[in-house]
């Protein structure tokens, strides 16, 4: 038996019963579409894709740090999994965004417990290889008065070579952006950039650990993200000099010459300052927080200025946004630990209007 229904074109049709639930769902759905689905919206958007270090830190904690040949009793040992890379993969997960982890551990016990803790934060690690040798680690020791010393041991990052960019090409060409550290070597990150500039994809670099840059990854970088220390290096400044605004001014223009788009300095309790391609120079103010631990604030702000920026907000919006992601990291301890959630960093924004 057949049905006449007339749907909302007016064309009388006939149906059998079950189209008839099917076309009384359709014009429900003209009057009242529903919401799209999330996870749907989240397959559309291009992934970070973060190339860099994983690592595990190793810190110990004592009266004071041990001189040259002195053993002493420690108070306290923690393990925390670090490394930039793996820092700003899982802050981008934290804030929902799709993102994949292309690096390196090594085949030791390490290497395992660092894949999988970026599994478990969300991150893609199908680009996450095994290779021969140690894991990165960096051996910490911190004394009663905050005064530490470490020994980073590159391992398994210092194997990333640029035939593992070639390798991971299909990966890195989908990517709305590329996250990127100077903990990896120097040759890949150049091979890295000069995929992201034939494909059109915009880099983040973060110029860390501090080091002299070539002009030509200069050029191929879209944000460049120094903080103070950085800013003084690649800048020629002396190492006691202040980072102030007016500083920071003269210094993103100086960066501006040499190639990068976009430069933001960030400079922990004074905030970020911006500077575009576009004309922008302006600093956006950090926020009021009691600080437990701004070891990952970098990370952070890095993290939540590329899902702000790939989530079509401009610049400044884009900062302030990575500035309370950093805010909000600084009252927690460790590095991935401390990275927070989207509804928590839009919680955060609300309470400070």
């Amino acid at each position: 038996m057949s049905v006449l229904l007339v749907i909302p074109n007016g064309v009388p049709r006939f149906f059998f019963p079950s189209a008839v639930w099917r076309a009384r769902d359709a014009a429900r759905d003209l009057a009242f579409p529903r919401r799209a689905n999330p996870e749907a919206h989240t397959k559309m958007r291009k992934p970070i894709v973060v190339a860099g270090s994983i690592n595990l830190d190793l810190v110990a904690s004592a009266d004071h740090v041990p001189l040259p040949g002195e053993t002493i009793i420690g108070k306290d040992f923690r393990t925390f999994h670090g490394g930039k890379g793996a820092n700003q993969a899982v802050g981008v997960a934290k804030l929902g965004y799709p993102v994949s982890m292309l690096g390196n551990v090594g085949d030791d016990s390490f290497g395992s417990a660092l894949k999988t803790a970026l599994r478990q934060s969300g991150v893609a690690v199908q680009s996450v290889h095994a290779v021969k040798g140690s894991s990165g680690v960096a051996l910490i020791n911190i004394g009663g008065d905050g005064q530490n010393n470490i020994v980073v041991v590159p391992g398994a990052n210092g194997k990333l070579q640029p035939k593992d960019i070639t390798a991971h090409s299909a990966l890195l060409r989908k990517a709305g952006m590329i996250l990127a550290q100077l903990e990896i070597p120097l040759i890949t990150l150049e091979t890295l950039g000069a995929f992201a500039h034939r494909y059109k994809i915009p880099l983040m670099l973060d110029p860390a650990p501090a080091r002299e840059l070539p002009s030509g990854l200069l050029q191929v970088t879209g944000w460049i993200t120094p903080n103070e220390s950085e800013t003084r290096i690649l800048c020629g400044l002396p190492p006691t000099e202040p980072v102030t605004p007016a500083t920071a001014a003269r210094c993103a223009n100086l960066l501006l010459e040499r190639g990068p788009k976009n430069v933001a300095i960030k400079m922990g309790a004074q905030g970020a300052f911006i500077a575009t391609a576009d004309g922008i120079r302006e600093m956006v103010p950090s926020f009021a927080v009691k600080a437990i631990d701004s070891t990952a604030a970098g990370d952070a702000f890095n993290a939540g200025l590329a899902v702000s920026l790939l989530s079509g907000k401009q610049p400044l919006v884009a900062a302030r946004y990575a500035t309370a992601v950093a805010a909000i990291s600084v009252t927690r301890n460790g590095a991935q630990p401390s990275m927070p959630t989207a509804r928590e960093v839009e919680k955060f924004l609300k309470s400070q209007k």
